[in-house]
């Protein structure tokens, strides 16, 4: 099965819909970094608010880009419509990039093990087979460690709808 820029999208969306009541909202943020951060233990209070920004970031640009109605939430087909418009969210996506993959790198080592990067991907909502195969796709060293920048350029790569041979396309069940 060839995966598109939309099938990622799709997943993005049900992610990002924590409560599973059909719309984003800036409670479904909040929620998702919340639980993100609980199992980043290890990590700093920097990166822990690193990754709040980040989310806060998300949610911000969502609604500004993507609420057409301007109800304070917004539908797949909202999200759908827009969503595939890179220019309006690569900043958005880099800050998320950074401070998820600075955050699986609490030793500031420049390397994510494996069950951290594990972790993160779950309290996201993916799926553990797919977590474990993004992860052996990233090529880990022999201490099964990847490096940062490895993850932080996949996950930019993951929201890039130009680019259909990602990564991130493990992702999609």
């Amino acid at each position: 099965m060839t995966v598109t820029a939309e099938d990622r999208t799709r997943v993005v969306f049900g992610l990002f819909d924590v409560d599973h009541n059909g719309y984003l909202e800036e409670s479904d943020f909040a929620a998702m970094s919340s639980r993100v951060e609980q199992v980043a233990d290890g990590s700093s209070p920097e990166a822990k608010a690193a990754l709040r920004a980040s989310f806060d970031k998300w949610w911000t640009t969502v609604e500004r880009e993507l609420d057409a109605n301007r109800d304070g939430k917004v539908s797949y087909d909202e999200f759908t419509a827009c969503v595939l418009s890179p220019e309006k969210f690569d900043e958005t996506v880099t800050s998320f990039a950074d401070a998820l993959s600075e955050l699986g790198d609490p030793d500031r080592d420049g390397l994510i093990e494996r069950p951290l990067f594990t972790a993160l991907m779950l309290a996201i909502g993916f799926s553990p087979a797919n977590v474990d195969a993004l992860f052996d796709f990233f090529q880990p060293n022999g201490e099964d460690r990847i490096t940062v920048r490895v993850w932080r350029d996949g996950i930019v790569e993951y929201y890039h709808p130009t680019k259909p041979d990602v990564a991130g396309n493990y992702l999609v069940p």
